[in-house]
């Protein structure tokens, strides 16, 4: 997934906007954007929008370049406050709903969401310092684990880092964990400030060099942008596809280091990088011509 875009699960009248945004992921979010006093009636309106459009993906199935809508996913609130519980008991009789789990410190954090949902499917966000370090063991936890994300906002407070800067070893290793663990590319948070594209192209370029794919919205203005950062450029492209296609000629796919009419060597790493810029281009075509971004 390439794009996603949070919407208030107290405002259900962006529910159908904001998938209609044309976004890879849509996420409900009972937790930063609800106030205390709409917890109750945003968790009762986003579980039953949620019920009712999303489609159940069993584990192993890739099935995005099917997909004719974005995926759904529920943002509950943090273990350390009284309301998980009733977000947990709200989404249970939901077959593999998507939920994305803040503020986890641990692989025991996750367990025991799973031990209440059992055929949930999670996104950990790692938000603490602890929670960081103990990155690839929350994203090995369960294979119900789908993926690993940073909340950037609270790291950056617990960590007393200001700017980009203070977090890039932060988001490097975030995304060692996830490649590590199997779950591929991890998606950048947020972008905090709508009316700064120059700020969200310029950080999103950033993390795209640290190994980033995609990024998280908070407004459907930010989906083009991001889109357009995460692209790969022209020469890159070509350079992947010369690569793949001298791979193919001269039949060394599987194994083996050729050299290019150019004089470069390419190797089986050269070549999976090669795939993946290949692959990614495709993957953006398909949500432009789909309307998504």
């Amino acid at each position: 997934m390439l794009t996603g875009l949070y919407v208030p699960a107290n405002r259900p009248d962006r529910f159908a906007k904001a998938v209609a945004a044309g976004p890879d992921l849509v996420v409900f979010d009972l937790e930063d954007a609800v106030p205390v006093d709409a917890k109750v009636s945003a968790r009762e309106w986003a579980v039953a929008w949620v019920a009712a459009h999303h489609d159940p993906v069993p584990l192993g199935h890739a099935s995005d370049a099917e997909r004719t809508g974005p995926r759904l996913e529920l943002r509950v609130n943090s273990p350390d406050t009284p309301w998980l519980a009733d977000d947990l008991a709200a989404v249970a009789a939901v077959p593999e709903i998507r939920l994305r789990l803040p503020k986890v410190e641990s692989a025991a954090d996750v367990l025991r969401v799973l031990e209440q949902v059992p055929s949930a499917r999670i996104t950990a966000l790692i938000e603490s310092p602890l929670g960081l370090e103990r990155a690839f063991a929350i994203a090995t936890a369960d294979p119900r684990v789908v993926a690993i994300g940073l909340g950037e906002a609270d790291l950056r407070s617990s960590l007393g880092v200001d700017g980009p800067e203070g977090l890039a070893w932060a988001r490097g290793r975030l995304v060692s964990a996830s490649r590590a663990a199997g779950l591929g590319a991890p998606m950048m948070s947020v972008h905090p400030r709508v009316d700064d594209p120059d700020g969200l192209r310029r950080t999103s370029i950033e993390g795209r060099s640290l190994g980033f794919v995609g990024r998280m919205a908070i407004h459907p203005r930010q989906l083009p942008t991001i889109l357009e950062s995460f692209t790969p450029t022209a020469i890159q492209l070509a350079e992947a596809t010369d690569l793949l296609a001298a791979v193919e000629k001269a039949g060394v796919s599987a194994g083996g280091v050729i050299v290019l009419p150019d004089g470069r060597m390419a190797d089986p790493a050269m070549i999976g990088r090669a795939q993946e810029i290949t692959t990614l281009a495709t993957d953006i075509e398909r949500s432009r011509r789909g309307g998504r971004g």
